[in-house]
């Protein structure tokens, strides 16, 4: 029996409950599991990670499910499997075998922990500690909203230890105002944190390796101290990253924007009015966060897959004379992997 072609892949949202969520994710049309009290903090939207990490919660593997398509029901490890060249192209796995990236939405109600990644150093010596760089898009925020990147110059590991005990690690912090729009790059060994009230995508490296540092008085979640400051990199976010903000959009114009060019990933803010067409046909797969509108995805000789605002679409390769089609004027965020050139428009 012949494998079915493929085609733009959407997969279940894989939610989980966090102290700090909340039901902001709703808005993106999104059915959540539980009732008011249930917190949910992140929609996990492409996931393949043989382990999560114990201290995030997790502990187990977690695999995105795809929902559309003759393919609905498999999950993506076994879709890479089965189509490894034809959904990957010329894209190198993660070092585990899996999915190169984690895809998510974050809902912070309340401050996320001050937290750091394994840095590259860390990692070389700790083989179950694994890199984690990341990009926060800001969707929706509250007047005032900020996020907390990076460490003031001068700090040094002592002093932010002090200030641990001293409950004051805010007043070391670089805090940076958000609105809607904005994109910040997080390479791993930047101590961070999302700030109440913001709601992000988070294109990331996957890994769920977390070290937290601080948890604004929250008590019975574990802290790293050790770890982390082993891994903090002092001072404001370094990185080689191409990173920038995006400009205002024009209603009745197609355009493109990249935001994040790094060694694992491209971000690209698409715009584009009603009526507009887009070839789909690719050199490697792409992932699509729909930002606001609906279109649908047409492949000739299969069913049409119709897009609409809240959801995250994999794009795979080589998909002929596949096209996108804008029916409600649209934004999304188009995913490439590794250091690319910004995507097409025609």
């Amino acid at each position: 029996m012949s494998k079915p072609e493929l085609y733009p892949l959407r997969f279940q949202p894989i939610y989980k409950e966090k102290v700090w969520g909340g039901r902001t994710l709703e808005r993106l049309g999104r059915d959540l599991p539980g009732d008011a009290t249930t917190l949910i903090g992140e929609s996990w939207e492409i996931a393949d990670l043989a382990q999560t990490s114990a201290s995030g919660g997790g502990g187990n593997p977690e695999h995105s499910v795809i929902v559309n398509g003759p393919l609905a029901g498999q999950r993506i490890d076994q879709v890479i499997r089965d189509y490894t060249s034809e959904l990957m192209g010329s894209v190198a796995p993660s070092p585990e075998g899996g999915f190169p990236l984690l895809i998510k939405f974050l809902d912070a109600r309340e401050n996320l922990s001050v937290q750091v990644h394994p840095s590259p150093e860390y990692a070389s010596k700790h083989p179950d500690a694994h890199l984690k760089s990341e990009a926060w898009y800001i969707l929706d925020c509250e007047p005032g909203a900020v996020i907390y990147k990076g460490v003031m110059e001068g700090v040094t590991p002592e002093r932010f230890r002090q200030a641990i005990e001293d409950d004051a690690v805010r007043e070391l912090m670089i805090e940076i105002p958000v609105k809607p729009g904005d994109c910040h790059y997080l390479p791993s060994g930047t101590c961070h944190a999302l700030g109440q009230g913001v709601l992000v995508a988070e294109v990331q490296t996957p890994s769920d390796t977390t070290f937290r540092v601080y948890d604004w008085g929250r008590t019975g979640r574990e802290l790293h101290l050790d770890q982390a400051i082993e891994c903090i990199h002092f001072g404001p976010a370094e990185t080689s990253a191409f990173e920038s903000k995006a400009p205002a959009i024009k209603p009745d114009q197609a355009s493109t924007h990249r935001l994040v060019s790094c060694d694992y990933f491209g971000i690209d803010r698409v715009h584009a009015p009603d009526g507009f067409e887009d070839s789909i046909a690719e050199t490697n797969p792409t992932i699509w966060m729909i930002l606001s509108g609906s279109g649908r995805f047409e492949v000739p000789g299969q069913e049409a897959y119709a897009f609409a605002a809240g959801q995250t679409w994999l794009v795979p390769p080589d998909l002929g004379d596949g096209w996108a089609m804008v029916e409600h004027e649209a934004t999304w965020l188009e995913v490439t992997f590794g250091k690319t050139e910004p995507i097409r428009m025609a």
